[in-house]
């Protein structure tokens, strides 16, 4: 029979003697037996084996006298630290033998004897890692290291625990390991692999290995960390016992990584998770280490030019040789080179919100290009020769059908052009006027539902050509050198609409245009600036972005569930899944899930006192007032919509979504704005309301007086005290009160109260604001 022990993990040569232990099959579900073996001192290091415990071994009795007294030789020299020798990885040859398996006993220590039997091997096994590695590079010294980034606050600390590691070794005498290997596991985010488990699949498999109650570890789960579930539940489970220390190496544990990639059968990935040890491999598998520490607090422990260099080639393990083979320990005054690869993807460089135009103009003094932020899907362009690839803002090669045509029109745009890396946006265009349609409508383009458009690529940077890197060069000379090159194909390959800005007049005539034409926003950047992959120096102008959300789409939505949240927000609702009532089917239906907006204190707040019913995501035990896809099912549903609390949502913008079931209205990047207190259900935005807010009905409402409110956009004015007076159906919106005649109405109100105030001692009006 072909094996390995479990616990050195080297081959079992044919003919020696092996010990198994019997442990029931998790992949049989209760029925059959599995056996795990061992070569005899491991067997007897790991589960601490006593004489008596060894004769109760079935196939004990028909062992050879001298392997029953190598056997308690064994146990003898394990007991005292004086006698104890170098473990072997054979035992004494014997002929053959088979012994039968036992059923299990319900004493621990009785289990522990009575599920191992002694067998001999029949044939023999290469073993699964037979290469030669560094005893320093042990998972154990990983999970050290892991554990002292974790424990140091500072991020200057951290970045030195790397920096020593990589000169000193784990055990201060010099690094001699592997260092892309260190680094490749210390930022598993950053390794494309795909395991296809996520939290509850691992919860599940785990609970078949450990066998325990899934739905117990579920419940665990949801406070937000499988590694921890696992762990405890591993720590109660009497049907694997736990190793003081792991004797697992990192190649090993790259290996199993890179194996669970392959394979996508439970059976299979149940078979490399009980090889490992589970709390530090979950952190892998789920790419969270817990240490607190970002790619570039590691990389500066290799190389203060590390990170850049990895940012600008996403090449970890050509920016680990390069800084490991400059003839120096890591920390050199010289450091490596930046450089950009071909068919490799650049960190895309980003925008942060643009507040204000005081704003854009302090952050670009000697001038800025605005231009047009078009809603499309980023792509970035790789050309070698007759070869292209094109990667998402994500770094991962874009659906075919999207781009694959771009390979006839670029090398047409770009006549000299061998090798390029283009910045660009994907978007669709109507063939009559010329102009972008809205996001999401690439992902059905390919089902001909829009027969007179077509997909155009929008370039708008240059990051290398024929050779040379320019993203040192500022965007000035970058752009000269794409008009230089690229001849436009109309509505195929075309350059990015672009503007000179030297002052704020110039801003905010364009800023008019974008936002009258209905389009999403602009894009500034410094006249100076270089490219600067992963860096966050341009800035977005959206409409939600200014005067502190104004400008924004907004509606009155009613709170309808929650979700838990992840990381540091784990175990508590911190996901609200937002709706409104429609009127024609009874029924509350979804219009966006949010997570911003609420500072900390009122979320804790909420866990309290907003009611709700756990539903875990089970669709039968959705209520029959909510119509929910089973997409978005949350975790928690409010136990009274018509008693839920109303939250004002302000996003970029309305859109179409079908996964939400207002008649798939939406709102992208929704947030928080205000908690809507004086507002019932019967009051917040209906759907028929989201259709067409022209078909909302106008009410009349009175309150205290005029206020100003910088929570809400009608240029801040707001009521204090409001209530409904009457339901004016003898009026339509174009007859309602509008922006200029509240802006009079303050005016007038605020000058009645000046007067007031002038005159004490006379009467004065109790006659109350209305509109």
């Amino acid at each position: 029979m072909t094996t390995k022990c479990k616990k050195c993990k080297f081959k079992i040569e044919k003919g020696d003697l092996r010990v198994g232990k019997v442990v029931t099959n998790p992949l049989s579900k209760g029925v059959g037996d599995m056996k795990l073996w061992y070569h005899p001192r491991c067997m007897v290091e790991k589960f601490k084996l006593t004489t008596t415990m060894i004769q109760k071994m079935e196939g004990f009795g028909d062992l050879e006298q001298e392997d029953k007294d190598n056997l308690n030789r064994m146990i003898n020299e394990s007991k005292s630290p004086l006698k104890k020798t170098k473990k072997t990885l054979t035992a004494t040859k014997l002929s053959p033998k088979v012994s039968k398996t036992v059923s299990s006993s319900s004493s621990p220590t009785d289990l522990l004897a009575d599920n191992i039997e002694l067998l001999t091997s029949d044939r023999g096994e290469e073993p699964l890692y037979s290469n030669i590695v560094n005893p320093g590079d042990s998972l154990e010294n990983f999970r050290k290291l892991c554990g002292d980034i974790a424990a140091e606050k500072s991020y200057l600390v951290k970045t030195q625990k790397v920096s020593m590691l990589l000169k000193e070794g784990p055990d201060g005498d010099g690094f001699k390991g592997d260092a892309y290997l260190w680094l490749k596991l210390l930022l598993p985010g950053f390794v494309k692999r795909v395991y296809n488990l996520k939290s509850k699949q691992l919860v599940k498999l785990f609970s078949q290995i450990l066998d325990t109650d899934c739905e117990d570890m579920v419940e665990d789960l949801n406070q937000g960390d499988v590694a921890e579930t696992i762990k405890t539940f591993f720590g109660q489970s009497h049907m694997v016992l736990p190793q003081r220390r792991s004797t697992l190496m990192l190649k090993e544990i790259d290996q199993y990584l890179e194996e669970l990639t392959k394979v996508r059968k439970e059976d299979d990935q149940m078979r490399i998770l009980q090889e490992v040890s589970p709390k530090m491999f979950v952190r892998l598998i789920t790419r969270d280490l817990k240490m607190n520490a970002g790619a570039k607090i590691i990389l500066n422990g290799l190389d203060k030019n590390a990170y850049d260099a990895f940012q600008a080639s996403r090449d970890l393990k050509d920016v680990v040789q390069r800084a490991m083979n400059r003839g120096s320990k890591p920390g050199n005054s010289k450091p490596i080179n930046i450089r950009t690869l071909l068919m490799t993807p650049v960190l895309p460089m980003l925008a942060q919100p643009c507040r204000s135009i005081d704003q854009a103009i302090k952050k670009c003094p000697d001038g800025m290009y605005a231009e047009m932020k078009y809603d499309g899907e980023r792509v970035q362009v790789h050309k070698k020769g007759d070869n292209f690839s094109y990667f998402s803002r994500n770094l991962k090669p874009v659906l075919d059908h999207k781009v694959k045509h771009f390979s006839e029109y670029i090398p047409q745009a770009f006549p000299s052009g061998d090798d390029l890396i283009l910045d660009a946006e994907v978007v669709l265009v109507d063939n009559e006027t010329n102009n972008p349609l809205p996001f999401g409508n690439l992902g059905v383009h390919k089902k001909a539902e829009f027969k007179d458009a077509q997909v155009c690529l929008f370039v708008f940077d240059c990051l290398h050509i024929n050779g040379e890197n320019i993203m040192h060069k500022p965007i000035k000379e970058r752009r000269e050198i794409l008009q230089d090159e690229m001849m436009e194909i109309k509505n195929r390959v075309m350059l990015s609409e672009m503007r000179l800005i030297n002052d704020t007049e110039d801003l905010q005539d364009m800023m008019d245009d974008v936002f009258g034409q209905g389009l999403e926003g602009l894009v500034l950047k410094d006249i100076n600036g270089v490219y600067s992959p992963g860096k966050r120096h341009w800035l977005k102008v959206k409409k939600d972005y200014l005067e502190e959300g104004k400008m924004a789409d907004s509606a009155d939505l009613i709170v309808l569930g929650a979700y838990y949240g992840t990381g540091n927000k784990g175990g508590i609702m911190s996901i609200f899944l937002m709706g409104a009532y429609n009127p024609h089917t009874n029924k509350f239906c979804t219009v966006t899930k949010c997570s911003s907006g609420l500072d900390d204190k009122t979320l804790e707040e909420l866990q309290f006192q907003l009611e709700v019913i756990k539903i875990n995501k089970d669709f039968t035990k959705v209520p029959k007032w909510l119509h929910v896809n089973k997409s978005l099912i949350p975790d928690f549903v409010v136990k009274d919509p018509k008693e839920s609390p109303i939250w004002e949502i302000i996003g970029a913008e309305f859109s179409k979504s079908p996964a939400h079931t207002a008649d798939g209205i939406s709102i992208r990047f929704p947030r928080i704005a205000d908690i809507r207190d004086d507002k019932t259900w019967e009051y917040a935005t209906d759907v028929p309301m989201l259709q067409d807010p022209k078909e909302s009905p106008i009410w009349e409402i009175i309150g205290a007086e005029f206020s100003k409110s910088p929570a809400h956009t009608a240029d801040g004015i707001s009521i204090r005290f409001p209530r409904i007076v009457d339901v004016r159906d003898d009026k339509t919106w174009e007859y309602a009160t509008d922006v200029p005649m509240l802006q009079d109405l303050f005016k007038k109100s605020k000058e009645a109260s000046d007067i007031v105030t002038t005159n004490k001692g006379k009467p004065s009006s109790d006659t109350p604001t209305k509109i």
